[in-house]
């Protein structure tokens, strides 16, 4: 666990090492008066020892004079019971140790005992030597006593001597008496200025404790409120209550304002809550707020018997709107497909359905009640039923279908994820079946899927092992018969699967990516072989050759730079390669387009709009992209001698694009008829099987040689 190291305990830290720090002054200063008081005592000591010492030698010399000058006259005489009399006398003081009376030779003559025990006997102390020897008045000392001797005189003659000995024992404790007198007097000293300087430690103590206490209030307490409470928030909790503060420093403004601000914070969370979990074109639930529920509700089915349905609902062609009318009648088309998909959810979906738009022009739909399996066929033939109507969008009629998929919990899963896959894979079976109408989901479409990932996995490197080849398609002039050029056709042959249709694995290039890869080697292969037939041009017209570029590739932008590396390293003029490009992916983004096919008209390359009558375009679209011909879709073609209209659009569409410099080109011309008539409406160019099948290069070489072109 972490420990909190929170403001007012470093508040209490500050105040403690304060504290310290004055304790730690006050203790130096006892130091420092304690070795005053020692440096005093030791002087003071040194003073009285002094004064001691002085006043024991000038005690002793005096009392050593005085005796000398009494034991005069009864040394003279020989007078021991005076002599003895006059030393008992002097001897009561209790800082006399002895006091000796000595003849010339220093013989005792007198200790002021009654018996003299040691009478006549010299004198053999460590001082006497001294003494004996001295002719005047001698102090020495040892470390007992002070010994004063002053000799006897009668006259100039020398009769012996006196000797006092002072205690020095009894000096010493007259000594130390004083000084602890003196040592209890600054001990009395030193405990009143103690006093002193405790009072102001603890009024220091106090203002720290009375600070701190301040500081919880007004400080710590505001503060851990407005912690608390941004954890609160932290957590998505935003019922805080408001502490109103009538203080008016900055704490006080601090705490209005973070209480404001909570308020803020909690309608700026349920406004992102609210767009978090809705669409904002549809106003209905979106995909966080979908799967959220979903998990919700299958947890609580989990075990119950009871089972659950999702409708994979998604627009059909819906990319087209927003190319041909714009993406704001794109918007429009979604208000409108989910309007009408709301209204059916609502009549047929039962009180728990769900209705969420996942993005673009997805909707899945939740169902619940009764037979899920039968309420989910009934809302899928509504829906298809109901998107099937034309809308009406910018005073035009679109029509528009869905496709719809549909998986059941918990007969094709148990997991949110996997019935949201399984409901995918549906509807994309359901856009393969021919769009406009709904699947079931089935084990078998896990396999399609995995046929198709298997089959993007056996394409990457395709090309390296020699299974993709590209075959021509003649292209012929209507006016004169003659070959003026070919379509370049990409083919593949797998070991295995055999030949695999163009429509088939190029879709699946486009979506897997391989197509960047794919696509610029046609482009080189093409360019290599038409260079080869140059030389069999008539005059000075070259044969060209027409090479498919996918959105992708137009999408990326590097097309321009491709196209000019191929041109400069096989040496092939700009003039004979011809770009096709889809309707669709042209007019998707008609200002990138148009900027790239005119870095492509830079180069002499021409661009050729393939498909063309298939979307929602028209010719006016021709005049902002720059082309330089269209093909007509073989949509058109297959049925122009029994279908009036296809003939008559067919014919309205040469008529327009050369009414614009554009040339027209049929594809999927497969009978003499169809030829004739394109041929007598002025339709430029023509391809087909009646022509010819897509022939390898060196076929097309022969076919070339043998028609003469």
């Amino acid at each position: 666990m972490k420990l909190r190291f929170g403001l007012q305990a470093r508040f209490l830290v500050a105040m403690l090492l304060m504290l310290g720090v004055v304790l730690l002054v006050l203790v130096l200063l006892m130091h420092r008066q304690q070795r005053m008081r020692e440096e005093t005592e030791a002087l003071s000591r040194q003073a009285v020892h002094g004064l001691v010492e002085a006043y024991l030698r000038d005690h002793g010399q005096s009392l050593a004079r005085q005796l000398a000058e009494k034991l005069a006259n009864p040394m003279y005489y020989r007078d021991l019971d005076a002599i003895g009399a006059v030393v008992r006398d002097q001897s009561r003081g209790s800082l006399v140790d002895y006091i000796r009376v000595y003849d010339v030779e220093g013989r005792l003559v007198h200790d002021g005992s009654i018996e003299i025990a040691g009478f006549g006997q010299r004198m053999d102390d460590p001082l006497a030597a001294a003494v004996i020897a001295a002719d005047g008045m001698l102090v020495q000392s040892s470390p007992q006593v002070l010994d004063a001797s002053a000799p006897v005189m009668v006259g100039s003659d020398r009769l012996g001597g006196v000797r006092v000995g002072l205690d020095l024992g009894v000096a010493a404790r007259y000594q130390e008496r004083n000084l602890g007198e003196l040592r209890e007097r600054m001990d009395e000293l030193a405990r009143r200025h103690l006093g002193w300087l405790a009072l102001p430690l603890g009024l220091l103590a106090l203002a720290s404790i009375l600070a701190a206490l301040y500081v919880q209030h007004t400080l710590v307490k505001p503060i851990r409120w407005l912690a608390d409470s941004a954890r609160r928030i932290e957590s998505g909790d935003y019922a805080i209550e408001r502490l109103d503060s009538t203080r008016t420093d900055e704490m006080g403004d601090l705490v209005r304002t973070f209480g404001r601000m909570n308020e803020s914070v909690a309608r700026h969370d349920r406004e992102v809550r609210r767009m978090a979990y809705t669409d904002a074109l549809t106003g209905l639930t979106n995909r966080l707020a979908f799967r959220e529920s979903l998990d919700h509700r299958l947890m609580l089915l989990r075990g119950a018997g009871r089972q659950l349905a999702l409708l994979f609902a998604d627009i059909d062609d819906f990319k087209r709107v927003n190319d041909t009318l714009g993406h704001e009648a794109g918007d429009e088309a979604l208000l409108q497909f989910a309007n009408r998909i709301r209204e059916a959810v609502d009549r047929y979906g039962g009180d728990d359905a769900l209705l969420a738009r996942f993005g673009g022009d997805e909707f899945v739909i939740l169902i619940q009640e009764g037979d899920v399996r039968a309420a989910a066929t009934r809302l899928a033939e509504v829906l298809v039923a109901e998107l099937r109507r034309p809308l009406d969008i910018q005073d035009r009629q679109v029509f528009l279908g869905t496709s719809i998929g549909i998986t059941l919990f918990p007969e094709d899963a148990s997991s949110a994820s996997a019935l949201m896959k399984n409901g995918d894979i549906a509807m994309y079976q359901a856009k393969v079946a021919g769009k406009n109408g709904f699947r079931f989901y089935s084990r078998a479409m896990d396999h399609a899927v995995e046929r198709r990932v298997h089959m993007e996995q056996e394409l990457r490197g395709a090309w390296e092992r020699g299974e993709l080849s590209v075959v021509y398609q003649p292209v012929c002039r209507t006016s004169d018969g003659r070959v003026v050029g070919a379509e370049a056709l990409l083919r593949w042959q797998h070991p295995m699967l055999g030949m695999i249709a163009p429509s088939v694995f190029i879709d699946v290039a486009e979506q897997s990516g391989l197509i960047e890869g794919i696509g610029p080697r046609v482009l080189r292969a093409a360019c290599n072989e038409a260079m080869r037939w140059t030389s069999m041009g008539e005059g000075n017209e070259r044969l060209f050759v027409s090479v498919n570029v996918s959105p992708r590739q137009l999408r990326k932008g590097d097309l321009p730079d491709i196209v000019a590396e191929c041109l400069r390293e096989t040496g092939l003029p700009a003039s004979c390669l011809h770009l096709e490009l889809t309707e669709t992916a042209v007019i998707s983004d008609e200002l990138q387009a148009a900027a790239m096919l005119a870095r492509l008209h830079s180069t002499g390359v021409k661009v050729w709009l393939d498909d063309f009558g298939t979307g929602f375009s028209g010719l006016s679209h021709l005049r902002r992209v720059p082309v330089d011909g269209v093909k007509i879709d073989r949509s058109f073609v297959a049925d122009l001698q029994r279908d009036p209209d296809d003939l008559a659009l067919t014919t309205a569409i040469i008529a327009m694009a050369h009414s614009l410099g554009i040339t027209v080109v049929a594809e999927g011309v497969e009978k003499e008829a169809q030829y004739n008539l394109l041929a007598e409406r002025g339709c430029d160019l023509v391809q087909g099987y009646w022509l010819s099948h897509p022939i390898s290069a060196t076929e097309f070489a022969h076919l070339l040689a043998r028609r003469g072109r």
